[in-house]
């Protein structure tokens, strides 16, 4: 069981500031000078109404967006002004992401699915194919290698997200309400296996969610509201 490295961050944002403009005279400052430090190991799980700001932080962490002003540090590297060119590989090797809706590709089998990553990191077939497999066997899903999203149940389906998520031992896993298109007990099971994923490899998940059970399980539970930290439990 990997041990949890209190004092070591992995996910940092500095006055973190996103602003929209709509009009000349109306300006949506979707985050709001926000500090946040994530720490190594860590579930944390981030909760606030809607237009709080989550998805938008979301973005910033996964260098899906530039802030206006502020830094987003993962791994002690400054990505929030690097090239739109160098956002994928730095995205691939930095960041794995579990949506809501799992976001599969519809043609491709799970074990094709899970070998994507890799695939665009210039991993080469036959260890791709190897390390894709071994994670597919980590959530379970070492039977259904050859079956595709259709074939798959939702919660079968969110685990080879989650496989894909992981496959390139990326330094933080993001999770926007990866319980919220599944039933209580498929839910819970999913919930259920990413502390088990934590515990045994110390791998770090920041959380989007409503689901009580997520955030009862976390470390800890960032609310947010207007773009700003309400508070932390």
């Amino acid at each position: 069981m990997a041990e949890k490295n209190t004092n070591s961050k992995i996910l940092e944002a500095k006055h973190l500031k996103k602003s929209y403009k709509i009009t000349k005279e109306n300006v949506v400052h979707a985050l709001n000078d926000l500090n946040l430090d994530i720490k190594k190991g860590e579930i944390v799980a981030i909760m606030g109404p809607s237009g709080s700001g989550k998805s938008t932080l979301l973005n910033m962490f996964g260098i899906l967006d530039q802030p206006t002003s502020g830094k987003v540090v993962i791994n002690r590297k400054d990505v929030s002004k690097v090239k739109k060119s160098d956002c994928p590989k730095i995205r691939s090797e930095m960041v794995g992401f579990i949506f809501q809706q799992y976001n599969l590709i519809p043609t491709l089998t799970a074990l094709e699915n899970v070998m994507l990553p890799l695939k665009y990191a210039g991993v080469k077939k036959s260890e791709a194919k190897k390390r894709a497999t071994e994670f597919l066997r980590e959530v379970g899903m070492e039977k259904r290698t050859g079956s595709k999203p259709t074939q798959l149940s939702g919660g079968q389906q969110q685990r080879v997200a989650i496989a894909r998520a992981l496959v390139n031992n990326p330094a933080i896993i993001l999770a926007d309400e990866p319980t919220g298109n599944l039933d209580t007990k498929t839910g819970d099971g999913i919930v259920e296996m990413m502390v088990d994923l934590n515990k045994r490899t110390g791998q770090t998940f920041v959380i989007v969610t409503h689901n009580p059970d997520i955030t009862r399980i976390a470390d800890r539970v960032i609310h947010l509201r207007d773009g700003k930290l309400e508070k932390i439990k």
